[in-house]
């Protein structure tokens, strides 16, 4: 219904192609993201329900959601709201898909995970709500509480709706730490203060006010805080305490008595967040505040069961949910119990021995630590299941790239700390030591020093040694007040400068030296060294000013001062390409473009509506500027003509600092006060530069000089140093430079993402020799050649194995050591079979494979075969040697699928087909030597299996580049080009291999794109269609039938009617679409079309054909009023063959659209095609019933496709038959279109849902849908989904 209702108002207008006006694309698209850490501040800043977990930074909330196929947990979406930093979360017991949320403003937010979007909002007057919980006992109520109380109960929905007071939990005498609803007991509550006492609060019963103090401090006035409650989920008075220096306590509710006082192994140890598990009675876990020990406990004892160290920093807050649904490898037997001996049928088959079951319960811990780390600890396994680390909590206010390394971005925020990570795994990997206060501004070293300098808030300005990991150098000469800016000079080493609050800029030496302090009248906020000039520094000042000064004399007075600004300016910037140029962003929300050497201001860039913070110049396009503001949004500007490019709103807060990296400059990092960094890529705004590098044209077109860049009309130059220094490594080489030259040209325009790597796999492919790799290869993915050879280097390399050895039981029952006794008997009478099956049925695997080989060769390849099935239904890493020493390799495979570990399947998979696996199979005859060559097969089988399943994780994840890797690793190219296609980079996925063209080719530039066809073989229909689309006049239209090599339009002409004589249809089509009558192709094409479907036993590739290139009429002709009616009749068969294209590529999103579009041109055009709407509704309804049952899992309830159903999908895919380009198979997914994003809700008139990812907007500018969706509708019907005949060109 909200495709009809979108599109139903486009067929009543006569006048629909008129006013048309062409889509508008992002020309900036996110492909990172370094998403925040869980601040450290409030207690319940975690939750989990279900699949789903969230922690809260210091403005938004991050929402991660299972994927079931690969097993993994992924960023789901940001919620981020509030304007001040969060209290609390809680969700809701009754409904997975919703929480809530507070933060110090009073503000109150209900959020819908599914629907990603806030449902309900309270801005309360009644305090600041510290602790909140969902209201166990109602549906919708959800309870809050200031520090001073009292209790308010919110009814969100309903006629009671509004906020109402607890009458009893009022009225405390010390301020609430948090509090509990019970889940069992209807209304019953808990609070803990900060005297270390509880209340409770109870229906029916008498409340209990400020009881059960530890006894530590009765009669005294000292406070020990609650830092943690929660209630025994299998009892309605137990409770367990935890205060801050008083330990833990397991208290009755009823009888107000401590039942246990739990102790620590360390008297110095102490916790502030404790929880039950769920599938383990009388189990709870704690974490340590100082370090990262997970404690885990059972009620029956005072002492820790077991301790592991997870991480250096304490713990903050817990939260156990049961073990997430997991993929499990299911074994089918035929024997249910394997583990059943004859002396003892009734026995269950062991899962852990005692010791195992009692201190490592089934289950996952949200772990929450005090540097902002968040994880997901699987207890039972004792591993990681998700570990997100060294996340910044709060705003970072500024970033900037390692002059020499590309890879390494520093930020510096306001939790105190500077961190550096590796925008290629997007992880941490470098943190200053402990904490300066609010660091504004860093600043690398220039060169391969390896330093950072710092600005903070009270404690001056420092250097920072990060190999070293200490600070080396401090300095204080503006005392106690902030420094705003810290700026290291890109041509001396040795200077550095500060500008700050107390109206100074400094600019020192790095050993303290102050050489000058420049006076300003108010404070400097921002400074920046000139690029070309090593002695040019401006700064901008709170009195709307900007100045220049020259330090290589020794006067403090400004060369220039530039006003114009009507509030402060913050930050400047010089030009790197234009000499005396620089820029300032300025509180009045505009930019300024200065010319120091004129000494005028040359442009005003007016958008942004707040304050403007981040500023970058691009170290290529001259003209290139980029801004941050508060009001959340980054824009890209053309100054040649004061333009805004684009504007980004993915930020959910403001916009603080803004970096490139000049070794890779269309490559844009951004941070801001939602504590996140988010990584841009501009490429979309040199497309011409980068087909001028694949079409190998002239330096010219690639290569200028900044003033002719600068011209008004001038398409996309390079005129930075890097892409010079390209330029003289080329013209170095001898021979055919050209594989060089798109490699470094690649590296340089693409984002990080494996751009690299592919390089790295198509130089192994084109035989590079082995010792010229580099070093970093063997970390990426490598071909699969090389897999064994680099992995058992690897292994050598190390110096320990860790082994976890399966351990006796604790306390064993009387029956086990029965059976023990019974088995040493067997042993001793020689009947080592029997021994085996009561070892087996004891849990005791490693004594019974010990002996088994005893019994038989085949008996003890029986027993690994149990062991490993057993280890499998428990998930457990011990099944991969079972598997290896029975060579059952599908078997291992399989498993790590299962299990989402695709590289350890891959690895074992290639082991296995380089003859490493000893199979054990049945002894063949001398005559039967093809045994081994059969399960050579089968391995290489399986390893394609993986090697497709890997791909296909990254291509979903929105990685195709390295999705392509997966594909050339086992020597796919074909597959791999469609990867790189979808990924709609021209620039890797055309000249890397030169086999396919990408769609839009036919958008280029006639002779450019007539270059490229040619250099690619059998690309005649292609020169066709292109020649066919053209809309030029005739002799231009000749100039470039003669530049493919086709006939002139007059002979073209000539050409069709002569095989309209001959009755060659495809042939007829062809020449009238290249003539000056390509009309005349219509009535052909179309009856041919149409006499084909009137037929019973037509298929899609018996017309798809003709119909393709039919649609290749030009558009002016197809609008004209004389082709109406084969307008219509085209618009609708290719909507129908479209949809059928649809589900034979799997493009499932799209399917529906495309039969509501042919059913509505149907409805209201005069056609006379031979579809019918009852017709095409069958079809949709059999496709989605069968499609979707066969995707339902085995305990879904869900109705079963109808008999007819079934036989109109059978008739169905008859007719579709194979796609023969398997490489096309499953839907496009576009980078970056997975992360989460804050920009305005557009949705989608497909689906009527919100668009995740890049949005595409139709032809009448309102209409928008999904670019994935754009992509695949283009590839199936080249016609827009507004049925106006205008070609969709998302590409």
């Amino acid at each position: 219904m909200a495709w009809m209702t979108y599109v139903s108002h486009w067929f009543e207008q006569d006048d629909w192609y008129e006013g048309l006006q062409r889509a508008n694309m992002s020309q900036v698209r996110q492909v990172g993201l370094l998403a925040a850490g869980c601040q450290p501040w409030n207690k319940d800043v975690c939750a989990a329900s279900g699949d789903r977990f969230a922690y809260c930074a210091t403005l938004a909330i991050y929402i991660y959601q299972l994927d079931h196929r690969y097993n993994e947990f992924k960023l789901h979406s940001i919620m981020s709201e509030h304007k001040k930093t969060i209290t609390a979360i809680s969700w809701c017991p009754h409904n997975p898909d919703l929480f809530a949320s507070g933060s110090t403003d009073n503000l109150l937010i209900i959020w819908n995970v599914a629907e990603q979007k806030a449902i309900a909002k309270l801005d309360s007057a009644k305090g600041m709500p510290a602790s909140l919980c969902w209201c166990w006992n109602a549906d919708d109520a959800v309870a809050f509480a200031s520090h001073r109380g009292p209790l308010f109960i919110w009814t969100i929905s309903g006629p009671d709706n509004g906020v109402t007071v607890h009458r009893e939990a009022q009225n405390f005498l010390s301020d609430i730490c948090i509090f509990r609803w019970h889940a069992q007991k209807k209304g019953k509550v808990v609070f803990g203060h900060i005297d270390g006492s509880l209340s409770i609060f109870q229906p029916g019963n008498k409340n209990q006010k400020h009881v059960l103090r530890p006894e530590s401090l009765e009669g005294t006035d000292e406070e020990d805080p609650v830092t943690a409650l929660e209630w025994d989920p299998l009892s309605t008075d137990y409770l367990l305490v935890a205060n801050m220096h008083y330990g833990i306590r397991l208290v009755d509710s009823e009888s107000l008595y401590c039942i246990t006082t739990f102790n620590f192994p360390s008297a110095v140890a102490s916790v502030q967040c404790l929880a039950w598990v769920p599938s383990a009675p009388g189990m709870f876990i704690t974490g340590d505040s100082q370090v990262g020990v997970l404690r885990i406990w059972n009620v029956s004892r005072t002492t820790p069961i077991d301790n592991f160290k997870l991480k250096k920093t304490g713990f903050h807050c817990l939260h156990v949910l049961n073990s997430p649904p997991r993929k499990k490898f299911l074994i089918q037997s035929p024997n249910k119990n394997h583990y059943t001996s004859s002396t003892s049928e009734a026995v269950p088959p062991p899962g852990l021995t005692q010791n195992q079951a009692f201190s490592l319960p089934p289950g996952h811990a949200v772990c929450c630590f005090l540097d902002g780390g968040v994880g997901l600890y699987d207890l039972g396994a004792r591993k990681w299941d998700f570990l997100r680390d060294l996340g910044h909590v709060e705003t970072i206010f500024d970033c900037k790239f390692k002059p020499d390394d590309p890879n390494l971005l520093a930020t510096a925020s306001f939790d105190g700390t500077i961190k550096v990570w590796d925008i290629n795994t997007l992880t941490a990997v470098y943190t200053s030591p402990g904490n300066e206060g609010v660091i504004y501004s860093l600043s690398w070293a220039p060169g391969g020093l390896n330093c950072i300098a710092g600005a903070t808030s009270r404690n001056g300005a420092f250097i920072w040694d990060v190999h070293k990991g200490k600070i080396i150098q401090r300095f204080n000469e503006h005392g106690k007040n902030g420094i705003f800016c810290i700026a290291w000079s890109h041509k001396d080493s040795k200077r550095i400068a500060t500008c700050s609050g107390d109206g100074f800029c400094i600019i020192r030496t790095i050993d303290g030296k102050v050489l000058h302090r420049y006076k300003h009248p108010a404070a400097v906020f921002g400074c920046d060294w000139s690029q070309n000039n090593k002695n040019m520094i401006a700064t901008g000042c709170e009195d709307k000013n900007v100045r220049i000064y020259y330090a290589a004399t020794s006067s403090d007075q400004p060369l220039k001062v530039f006003s114009g600004h009507t509030a402060k300016v913050f930050h400047v910037k010089w030009s790197p390409l234009r000499e005396g140029i620089l820029c300032s962003g300025s509180d009045d929300g505009s930019v300024r473009i200065w010319d120091y050497t004129q000494d005028v201001c040359i442009s005003i860039l007016n958008g942004h509506s707040a304050p403007v913070r981040g500023l970058m110049w691009n170290t290529e396009i001259p003209y290139l500027l980029i801004s941050g503001s508060w009001d959340y949004t980054i824009k890209v500007w053309d100054t040649r003509e004061g333009t805004c490019l684009d504007t980004v709103c993915d930020h959910g807060a403001d916009v603080y600092g803004l970096t490139c990296h000049p070794s890779r400059p269309f490559t844009v990092a951004s941070c801001s006060r939602d504590s996140t960094v988010r990584l841009w890529s501009l490429t979309s705004l040199i497309t011409p530069l980068q087909i001028n590098v694949v079409a190998d044209r002239s330096w010219e077109e690639i290569i200028g000089n900044t003033d002719h860049a600068l011209e008004q009309g001038t398409p996309p130059l390079l005129c930075g140093k890097v892409s010079r220094d390209i330029k003289q490594e080329i013209e170095k080489l001898t021979g055919n430079p050209r594989a060089k030259k798109l490699r470094w040209f690649s590296e340089c325009l693409s984002p990080p993402g494996g751009s690299d790597n592919l390089w790295n796999l198509v130089a192994v492919i084109k035989g590079q020799d082995d010792s010229l790799l580099p070093q970093n290869y063997c970390k990426g993915i490598m071909h699969l050649k090389h897999l064994i050879k680099f992995k058992t280097s690897e292994a050598q390399e190390l110096t320990t194995v860790k082994m976890s050895k399966f351990g006796g039981g604790i306390g064993a029952p009387t029956k086990e050591e029965r059976l023990k006794e019974a088995a040493e008997i067997h042993l001793r009478l020689g009947q080592i079979q029997r021994y085996c099956e009561l070892m087996v049925e004891l849990g005791e695997w490693d004594k019974a494979l010990s002996i088994a080989p005893g019994v038989s060769v085949k008996y003890w390849k029986n027993l690994m075969q149990r062991r490993a099935d057993q280890l499998i239904q428990e998930d457990k890493d011990d099944v991969i040697p079972y598997c290896i020493a029975i060579g059952d390799v599908k078997k291992l495979v399989n498993f790590f699928m299962s299990r989402g570990q695709l590289k350890e399947a891959l690895l074992v998979a290639q082991a296995a087909c380089e003859g490493n696996m000893q199979t054990l199979h049945p002894s063949a005859s001398k005559g039967a030597s093809n045994s081994d060559d059969v399960y050579k097969e089968d391995f290489n089988e399986l390893l394609y299996k993986v090697s497709k399943e890997l791909a296909e994780w990254y291509f979903q994840d929105g990685r195709a580049v390295l999705a392509a890797c997966c594909h050339l690793a086992v020597d796919n190219i074909e597959v791999q080009h469609f990867k790189l296609v979808y990924d709609c980079n021209t620039l890797k996925c055309v000249m890397v291999f030169e086999r396919k063209i990408s769609f839009s080719f036919y958008y280029m530039n006639r002779n450019l794109a007539a270059d490229l066809l040619l250099m690619i073989p059998d690309s005649e229909l292609h020169l066709v269609k292109l020649c066919a689309f053209y809309p030029g006049c005739t002799e231009e239209i000749n100039d470039l039938h003669k530049k493919c090599k086709l006939p002139t339009v007059e002979e073209c002409l000539q050409l069709a009617e002569a095989a309209h004589a001959d009755g060659n249809v495809f042939e007829t089509i062809k020449y009238y679409l290249l003539s000056q009558e390509p009309e005349k192709a219509l009535p052909i094409g179309l009856d041919f079309v149409k006499e084909y479907i009137s037929s019973s036993d037509w298929t899609l590739d018996s017309i798809y054909p003709a119909l393709d290139l039919l649609s290749y009429i030009r558009t002016e002709k197809l609008i004209m009023h004389a082709c109406t009616e084969a307008r219509n009749e085209l618009l609708i068969l290719c909507g129908y063959i479209g949809a059928l294209l649809a589900i034979r590529r799997q493009y499932q999103s799209i399917v529906p659209a495309l039969y509501e579009y042919t059913s509505q041109l149907l409805k209201r055009r005069v056609v006379s095609v031979p579809l019918k709407l009852e017709h095409l509704s069958e079809e949709l309804d059999a496709w989605r019933a069968c499609t979707q049952f066969s995707n339902q899992s085995e305990d879904s309830s869900y109705t079963p496709p109808s008999d007819s159903q079934r036989t109109v999908y059978a008739t169905l895919l008859k007719r579709l038959k194979e796609e023969p380009l398997a490489g096309i198979i499953g839907p496009d997914y576009v980078t970056g279109s997975n992360l989460p994003s804050h920009s305005d809700i557009h949705i989608s008139c497909f689906t009527g849902l919100k668009i995740q990812g890049p949005v595409y907007f139709l032809e009448d500018g309102k209409s928008a849908i999904s670019l994935n969706d754009a992509l695949m509708w283009a590839k199936v019907n080249p016609f827009s989904p507004l049925g106006t005949g205008i070609r969709l060109n998302p590409f």
